[in-house]
Protein backbone atom coordinates (compact mmCIF):
# COMPACT_ATOMS: atom_id res chain seq x y z
CA UNK A 1 0.00 0.00 0.00
CA UNK A 2 2.78 2.29 0.88
CA UNK A 3 4.32 1.69 -2.39
CA UNK A 4 1.05 2.76 -3.96
CA UNK A 5 0.73 5.56 -2.44
CA UNK A 6 4.19 6.95 -3.24
CA UNK A 7 4.12 6.11 -6.86
CA UNK A 8 0.83 7.89 -6.88
CA UNK A 9 2.57 10.98 -5.18
CA UNK A 10 4.95 10.41 -7.66
CA UNK A 11 2.87 10.78 -10.59
CA UNK A 12 1.10 13.59 -9.24
CA UNK A 13 4.20 15.69 -9.14
CA UNK A 14 5.46 14.94 -12.26
CA UNK A 15 2.18 15.71 -13.87
CA UNK A 16 2.90 19.26 -12.16
CA UNK A 17 5.75 20.04 -13.24
CA UNK A 18 5.22 19.05 -16.85
CA UNK A 19 1.89 20.87 -16.64
CA UNK A 20 3.75 23.89 -15.15
CA UNK A 21 6.08 23.60 -17.87
CA UNK A 22 3.74 23.43 -20.82
CA UNK A 23 1.70 27.39 -19.08
CA UNK A 24 5.30 28.76 -19.32
CA UNK A 25 5.82 27.64 -22.68
CA UNK A 26 2.67 29.08 -23.83
CA UNK A 27 3.86 32.33 -21.49
CA UNK A 28 6.97 32.40 -24.14
CA UNK A 29 5.18 32.28 -27.31
CA UNK A 30 3.43 35.12 -26.16
CA UNK A 31 3.78 38.85 -26.98
CA UNK A 32 1.73 40.56 -24.37
CA UNK A 33 3.48 42.69 -21.71
CA UNK A 34 2.05 40.78 -19.14
CA UNK A 35 2.71 37.55 -20.15
CA UNK A 36 6.46 38.48 -20.24
CA UNK A 37 6.13 39.30 -16.48
CA UNK A 38 4.43 36.31 -15.55
CA UNK A 39 6.97 34.20 -17.33
CA UNK A 40 9.63 35.96 -16.03
CA UNK A 41 8.23 35.59 -12.02
CA UNK A 42 7.57 31.55 -13.05
CA UNK A 43 11.33 31.52 -14.50
CA UNK A 44 12.45 33.18 -11.42
CA UNK A 45 10.68 30.50 -9.27
CA UNK A 46 11.88 27.72 -11.08
CA UNK A 47 15.12 28.91 -10.96
CA UNK A 48 14.77 28.57 -6.81
CA UNK A 49 13.29 25.77 -6.99
CA UNK A 50 15.29 23.41 -9.14
CA UNK A 51 17.48 21.59 -6.58
CA UNK A 52 21.61 20.85 -7.41
CA UNK A 53 22.45 18.61 -10.16
CA UNK A 54 18.80 18.47 -11.72
CA UNK A 55 18.75 18.55 -14.88
CA UNK A 56 15.92 20.17 -16.84
CA UNK A 57 13.25 18.88 -18.28
CA UNK A 58 13.24 18.71 -22.63
CA UNK A 59 10.22 21.40 -21.91
CA UNK A 60 11.88 23.82 -19.92
CA UNK A 61 14.39 23.35 -22.38
CA UNK A 62 12.32 24.60 -25.28
CA UNK A 63 11.04 27.76 -23.13
CA UNK A 64 14.72 29.42 -22.58
CA UNK A 65 15.65 28.46 -26.21
CA UNK A 66 12.73 30.35 -27.30
CA UNK A 67 13.40 33.24 -24.85
CA UNK A 68 16.28 33.50 -25.87
CA UNK A 69 16.00 33.69 -30.01
CA UNK A 70 13.16 35.63 -29.88
CA UNK A 71 12.57 37.60 -25.98
CA UNK A 72 13.46 41.32 -26.00
CA UNK A 73 17.02 42.30 -24.66
CA UNK A 74 15.90 42.90 -21.26
CA UNK A 75 14.51 39.54 -20.40
CA UNK A 76 17.63 37.87 -22.37
CA UNK A 77 19.80 39.43 -19.99
CA UNK A 78 17.46 38.39 -16.53
CA UNK A 79 17.38 35.04 -18.11
CA UNK A 80 21.19 35.11 -17.80
CA UNK A 81 21.44 36.41 -14.78
CA UNK A 82 18.94 33.56 -13.20
CA UNK A 83 21.26 31.18 -15.35
CA UNK A 84 24.53 32.31 -14.73
CA UNK A 85 25.39 29.92 -11.69
CA UNK A 86 23.02 27.19 -13.14
CA UNK A 87 24.42 23.47 -13.42
CA UNK A 88 21.03 22.25 -14.98
CA UNK A 89 20.69 24.81 -17.27
CA UNK A 90 20.82 23.49 -21.15
CA UNK A 91 24.35 24.10 -22.45
CA UNK A 92 23.25 24.98 -25.77
CA UNK A 93 21.35 27.86 -24.42
CA UNK A 94 24.30 28.91 -21.96
CA UNK A 95 26.70 28.58 -25.09
CA UNK A 96 23.84 31.23 -26.85
CA UNK A 97 23.74 33.78 -24.53
CA UNK A 98 27.79 34.17 -24.31
CA UNK A 99 27.65 35.31 -27.38
CA UNK A 100 25.09 37.65 -27.09
CA UNK A 101 26.11 41.59 -26.36
CA UNK A 102 28.21 41.68 -23.76
CA UNK A 103 25.67 42.77 -20.61
CA UNK A 104 23.93 39.88 -21.66
CA UNK A 105 26.96 37.96 -22.00
CA UNK A 106 29.15 38.74 -19.04
CA UNK A 107 27.10 36.97 -16.01
CA UNK A 108 27.10 33.58 -17.72
CA UNK A 109 31.03 34.34 -19.33
CA UNK A 110 32.11 34.78 -15.63
CA UNK A 111 30.62 32.44 -14.19
CA UNK A 112 28.67 29.32 -15.64
CA UNK A 113 29.77 26.28 -15.15
CA UNK A 114 28.59 24.61 -18.63
CA UNK A 115 30.78 26.67 -20.72
CA UNK A 116 33.57 24.26 -21.95
CA UNK A 117 36.92 25.36 -23.32
CA UNK A 118 35.46 25.00 -27.05
CA UNK A 119 32.78 27.47 -25.69
CA UNK A 120 35.15 30.03 -24.60
CA UNK A 121 37.88 29.52 -27.79
CA UNK A 122 34.51 29.81 -29.83
CA UNK A 123 33.89 33.45 -27.68
CA UNK A 124 37.31 34.37 -28.86
CA UNK A 125 37.13 33.92 -32.10
CA UNK A 126 33.71 35.11 -32.82
CA UNK A 127 32.40 38.17 -30.07
CA UNK A 128 33.44 41.61 -29.52
CA UNK A 129 36.86 42.60 -27.68
CA UNK A 130 34.39 43.28 -24.47
CA UNK A 131 33.61 39.28 -24.66
CA UNK A 132 37.15 38.41 -25.16
CA UNK A 133 38.13 40.74 -22.02
CA UNK A 134 35.67 38.31 -19.84
CA UNK A 135 37.01 35.37 -20.86
CA UNK A 136 40.44 36.41 -20.03
CA UNK A 137 38.94 37.48 -16.45
CA UNK A 138 36.43 34.05 -16.19
CA UNK A 139 38.29 32.46 -12.87
CA UNK A 140 40.34 28.86 -13.01
CA UNK A 141 40.05 29.01 -17.09
CA UNK A 142 42.51 26.59 -18.69
CA UNK A 143 45.77 26.51 -19.85
CA UNK A 144 44.67 25.99 -23.81
CA UNK A 145 42.14 29.28 -23.13
CA UNK A 146 44.97 31.63 -21.64
CA UNK A 147 47.36 30.30 -24.89
CA UNK A 148 45.00 31.06 -27.10
CA UNK A 149 44.13 34.62 -25.60
CA UNK A 150 48.19 35.07 -26.10
CA UNK A 151 48.45 34.00 -29.40
CA UNK A 152 45.61 36.82 -30.99
CA UNK A 153 48.05 39.24 -28.73
CA UNK A 154 45.39 41.79 -27.92
CA UNK A 155 46.86 43.92 -25.93
CA UNK A 156 43.57 44.37 -23.40
CA UNK A 157 43.07 40.73 -23.14
CA UNK A 158 46.44 40.31 -22.77
CA UNK A 159 46.16 42.54 -20.07
CA UNK A 160 42.95 40.91 -18.65
CA UNK A 161 44.68 37.65 -18.59
CA UNK A 162 48.08 38.96 -16.65
CA UNK A 163 45.74 40.20 -13.59
CA UNK A 164 43.67 36.73 -13.60
CA UNK A 165 45.53 35.08 -10.30
CA UNK A 166 43.50 32.13 -11.09
CA UNK A 167 44.34 30.98 -14.86
CA UNK A 168 45.96 27.99 -15.65
CA UNK A 169 49.09 29.66 -17.09
CA UNK A 170 52.23 27.50 -18.02
CA UNK A 171 55.49 29.24 -17.24
CA UNK A 172 56.26 29.29 -21.09
CA UNK A 173 53.14 31.06 -21.19
CA UNK A 174 54.03 33.60 -18.20
CA UNK A 175 57.54 34.02 -20.12
CA UNK A 176 55.53 34.85 -23.54
CA UNK A 177 53.41 37.95 -21.48
CA UNK A 178 56.27 38.70 -19.85
CA UNK A 179 58.12 39.29 -23.48
CA UNK A 180 54.75 40.84 -24.45
CA UNK A 181 55.04 43.52 -22.07
CA UNK A 182 58.26 44.76 -23.38
CA UNK A 183 55.49 47.14 -26.09
CA UNK A 184 52.25 47.13 -23.71
CA UNK A 185 53.38 49.00 -20.49
CA UNK A 186 49.03 47.76 -18.71
CA UNK A 187 50.71 44.06 -18.31
CA UNK A 188 53.74 45.55 -16.06
CA UNK A 189 52.20 45.82 -12.60
CA UNK A 190 49.63 42.80 -12.95
CA UNK A 191 52.70 40.81 -13.95
CA UNK A 192 54.86 42.11 -10.82
CA UNK A 193 52.44 40.64 -8.48
CA UNK A 194 51.36 37.29 -10.51
CA UNK A 195 51.85 34.15 -8.29
CA UNK A 196 53.53 32.19 -10.95
CA UNK A 197 56.43 34.86 -11.14
CA UNK A 198 59.77 33.09 -10.09
CA UNK A 199 63.31 34.15 -10.28
CA UNK A 200 64.53 33.81 -13.96
CA UNK A 201 61.18 35.37 -15.22
CA UNK A 202 61.49 37.89 -12.84
CA UNK A 203 64.98 38.87 -13.65
CA UNK A 204 63.74 38.93 -17.42
CA UNK A 205 61.06 41.49 -16.63
CA UNK A 206 62.70 43.45 -14.11
CA UNK A 207 64.49 44.84 -17.42
CA UNK A 208 61.08 46.36 -18.65
CA UNK A 209 59.37 48.12 -15.81
CA UNK A 210 60.20 51.60 -14.06
CA UNK A 211 61.82 52.19 -10.73
CA UNK A 212 58.60 51.40 -8.44
CA UNK A 213 57.90 47.68 -10.41
CA UNK A 214 61.44 47.08 -9.42
CA UNK A 215 61.41 48.14 -6.09
CA UNK A 216 57.92 45.67 -5.86
CA UNK A 217 60.13 42.45 -7.83
CA UNK A 218 63.14 43.68 -5.36
CA UNK A 219 60.97 42.67 -2.38
CA UNK A 220 59.33 39.10 -3.65
CA UNK A 221 62.84 38.03 -5.48
CA UNK A 222 66.60 38.36 -5.65
CA UNK A 223 67.53 39.82 -9.08
CA UNK A 224 71.20 39.12 -10.12
CA UNK A 225 72.02 42.02 -10.98
CA UNK A 226 75.19 40.80 -13.71
CA UNK A 227 72.40 38.42 -15.58
CA UNK A 228 69.97 41.50 -15.66
CA UNK A 229 73.16 43.80 -17.29
CA UNK A 230 73.84 40.84 -20.12
CA UNK A 231 70.29 40.83 -20.66
CA UNK A 232 69.65 44.52 -20.85
CA UNK A 233 72.62 44.43 -23.55
CA UNK A 234 70.89 41.85 -25.56
CA UNK A 235 67.42 43.63 -25.80
CA UNK A 236 69.11 46.66 -26.61
CA UNK A 237 70.96 45.45 -29.54
CA UNK A 238 67.69 43.60 -30.74
CA UNK A 239 65.71 46.71 -30.58
CA UNK A 240 68.54 49.77 -31.45
CA UNK A 241 67.08 51.35 -34.80
CA UNK A 242 69.12 51.64 -37.74
CA UNK A 243 70.55 55.05 -38.97
CA UNK A 244 68.07 56.99 -40.34
CA UNK A 245 68.90 58.84 -43.96
CA UNK A 246 68.90 62.44 -44.07
CA UNK A 247 65.60 63.41 -45.73
CA UNK A 248 66.17 65.17 -48.97
CA UNK A 249 64.07 68.21 -50.01
CA UNK A 250 61.94 65.47 -52.08
CA UNK A 251 61.13 63.80 -49.10
CA UNK A 252 60.22 67.12 -46.96
CA UNK A 253 57.92 68.29 -49.83
CA UNK A 254 56.18 64.64 -49.43
CA UNK A 255 55.72 64.87 -46.15
CA UNK A 256 54.15 68.06 -46.33
CA UNK A 257 51.66 67.52 -49.13
CA UNK A 258 50.60 63.84 -47.26
CA UNK A 259 50.23 65.96 -44.18
CA UNK A 260 47.68 68.33 -46.36
CA UNK A 261 45.62 65.81 -47.71
CA UNK A 262 45.02 63.88 -44.76
CA UNK A 263 43.28 67.40 -43.45
CA UNK A 264 41.69 67.44 -46.43
CA UNK A 265 40.87 64.01 -45.75
CA UNK A 266 39.36 64.84 -42.69
CA UNK A 267 37.50 67.62 -42.87
CA UNK A 268 35.59 66.05 -45.86
CA UNK A 269 34.46 63.40 -43.83
CA UNK A 270 33.53 65.62 -40.47
CA UNK A 271 31.38 67.61 -43.17
CA UNK A 272 29.58 64.85 -44.27
CA UNK A 273 29.01 63.61 -40.54
CA UNK A 274 31.31 60.76 -41.26
CA UNK A 275 34.24 61.43 -39.03
CA UNK A 276 33.84 58.95 -35.74
CA UNK A 277 36.02 57.50 -33.51
CA UNK A 278 36.08 54.29 -35.06
CA UNK A 279 37.62 55.83 -38.22
CA UNK A 280 40.70 56.65 -36.02
CA UNK A 281 41.11 53.36 -34.59
CA UNK A 282 41.40 52.22 -38.38
CA UNK A 283 44.03 55.13 -38.95
CA UNK A 284 46.16 53.72 -36.35
CA UNK A 285 45.77 50.32 -37.31
CA UNK A 286 46.58 50.86 -40.81
CA UNK A 287 49.67 53.03 -39.86
CA UNK A 288 48.25 56.12 -41.01
CA UNK A 289 49.65 58.41 -37.23
CA UNK A 290 49.10 61.87 -39.13
CA UNK A 291 45.88 60.64 -39.98
CA UNK A 292 44.93 59.98 -36.27
CA UNK A 293 45.85 63.02 -35.50
CA UNK A 294 44.23 65.16 -37.78
CA UNK A 295 41.36 63.47 -37.52
CA UNK A 296 41.12 63.34 -33.20
CA UNK A 297 42.19 67.16 -33.66
CA UNK A 298 38.58 67.59 -35.90
CA UNK A 299 36.37 65.65 -33.58
CA UNK A 300 37.50 66.81 -30.15
CA UNK A 301 38.23 70.85 -31.00
CA UNK A 302 41.59 70.56 -29.81
CA UNK A 303 44.19 72.05 -32.24
CA UNK A 304 46.50 69.59 -33.43
CA UNK A 305 49.60 71.40 -32.13
CA UNK A 306 47.68 69.83 -28.30
CA UNK A 307 47.35 66.41 -29.76
CA UNK A 308 50.89 65.83 -30.61
CA UNK A 309 51.94 67.28 -27.33
CA UNK A 310 49.63 64.45 -25.96
CA UNK A 311 51.26 61.76 -27.47
CA UNK A 312 55.08 63.60 -26.46
CA UNK A 313 54.69 62.83 -23.02
CA UNK A 314 55.92 60.98 -20.71
CA UNK A 315 53.01 58.99 -19.99
CA UNK A 316 49.55 58.28 -21.21
CA UNK A 317 47.13 60.01 -19.56
CA UNK A 318 46.83 63.20 -21.62
CA UNK A 319 46.24 60.27 -24.93
CA UNK A 320 44.18 58.43 -23.16
CA UNK A 321 42.13 61.70 -22.06
CA UNK A 322 41.76 62.95 -25.86
CA UNK A 323 40.50 59.23 -27.04
CA UNK A 324 38.34 58.92 -24.14
CA UNK A 325 36.82 62.32 -24.85
CA UNK A 326 35.54 61.65 -28.60
CA UNK A 327 34.08 58.40 -27.97
CA UNK A 328 37.05 55.55 -27.86
CA UNK A 329 36.49 52.69 -25.91
CA UNK A 330 38.00 52.05 -22.91
CA UNK A 331 38.27 48.49 -24.03
CA UNK A 332 40.44 49.46 -26.96
CA UNK A 333 42.65 52.17 -25.80
CA UNK A 334 45.27 49.70 -24.76
CA UNK A 335 45.61 48.70 -28.73
CA UNK A 336 45.45 52.15 -30.08
CA UNK A 337 48.48 53.03 -27.59
CA UNK A 338 50.29 50.29 -28.69
CA UNK A 339 49.96 51.20 -32.05
CA UNK A 340 50.87 55.12 -31.67
CA UNK A 341 54.16 53.92 -29.51
CA UNK A 342 54.97 51.87 -32.75
CA UNK A 343 54.59 54.59 -35.07
CA UNK A 344 55.74 57.59 -32.63
CA UNK A 345 59.34 55.66 -31.30
CA UNK A 346 57.71 54.64 -28.07
CA UNK A 347 56.24 58.25 -27.69
CA UNK A 348 53.85 58.81 -25.08
CA UNK A 349 56.37 57.05 -22.19
CA UNK A 350 54.81 54.41 -19.93
CA UNK A 351 55.37 56.54 -16.83
CA UNK A 352 52.40 55.17 -14.08
CA UNK A 353 50.56 57.90 -13.63
CA UNK A 354 47.18 56.36 -12.41
CA UNK A 355 45.57 56.00 -15.51
CA UNK A 356 43.44 53.10 -14.69
CA UNK A 357 41.74 55.11 -12.33
CA UNK A 358 39.92 57.19 -14.60
CA UNK A 359 38.84 54.15 -17.27
CA UNK A 360 35.15 55.20 -16.30
CA UNK A 361 35.51 58.53 -17.60
CA UNK A 362 32.71 59.90 -19.26
CA UNK A 363 34.16 61.82 -22.57
CA UNK A 364 32.59 65.37 -21.23
CA UNK A 365 34.73 64.83 -18.13
CA UNK A 366 37.57 63.60 -20.19
CA UNK A 367 37.68 66.56 -22.43
CA UNK A 368 37.60 68.92 -18.99
CA UNK A 369 40.80 67.22 -17.39
CA UNK A 370 42.81 67.12 -21.00
CA UNK A 371 41.55 71.35 -21.38
CA UNK A 372 43.35 71.48 -17.77
CA UNK A 373 46.14 69.57 -19.04
CA UNK A 374 46.99 70.91 -21.95
CA UNK A 375 45.11 73.72 -22.42
CA UNK A 376 47.97 76.20 -22.26
CA UNK A 377 49.86 73.99 -25.36
CA UNK A 378 49.98 76.25 -28.25
CA UNK A 379 48.63 79.61 -26.48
Amino acid sequence: MTAVVQMQTYRAEETGEASAAARLLDLARSKSTEDRRRLLLGITALCDATPPGAEASPLLGDIFMILARQAERDIRKALSEALAKAEWAPPALVAMLALDEIEIARPVIANSPLLKDQDLLRVLVEATIEHQIEVARRPHISGQVADAIIDRANPATLTALAGNRTAEISETALERLIDHSRRIAALRAPLTRHPRLNDTLATQLYQYVGQALREAIGERFRVDESKLASAIDVATRRVEPEKAEPKGIEQAVSVVERDEMERRLVAKLQTGGQLRAGFLIRAVREKRLGLFEHGIAALSGFSLTQVRAAILRPSADALFLLCASVGIDRAVFPAVLDEIRQLSDGWPGDADTGLQGRMSLPPSAAAREFRAMLGHVGD
